[in-house]
């Protein structure tokens, strides 16, 4: 085969261009093709999520106050309104010792 058979067409294509398809460089995204990261949207600061232990009796009886309360027509009754209720009736000097 001769030489000019070898290499006809190859001046068809650009050095660089073929050099960044064969680097992989062609199928990675560009700088100004990444999608831009969406802000995460800001965490609410007036409460917190918490895990506590409470004892299958009384998480029965908190759910059967709860559903006491919806069925009096409270439809926003659950157990976080209900214990923040509760909080705010305590009174810690007649909270006894050994709690």
């Amino acid at each position: 085969m001769r030489e000019d058979e070898q290499t006809r067409g190859f001046d068809l294509y650009d050095r660089e261009e073929v050099e960044g398809v064969l680097s992989g460089a062609f199928y990675s995204p560009g700088p100004s093709s990444a999608a831009p990261k969406a802000q995460p949207e800001a965490k609410p600061t007036h409460y917190k999520v918490i895990c506590i232990s409470v004892y299958n009796d009384d998480l029965k009886k908190l759910d059967d106050m709860v559903d006491k309360l919806k069925a009096r027509g409270l439809t926003k009754a659950n157990r976080s309104a209900l214990i923040r209720h509760a909080l705010g009736l305590v009174d810690v000097a007649k909270v006894p010792r050994g709690i």
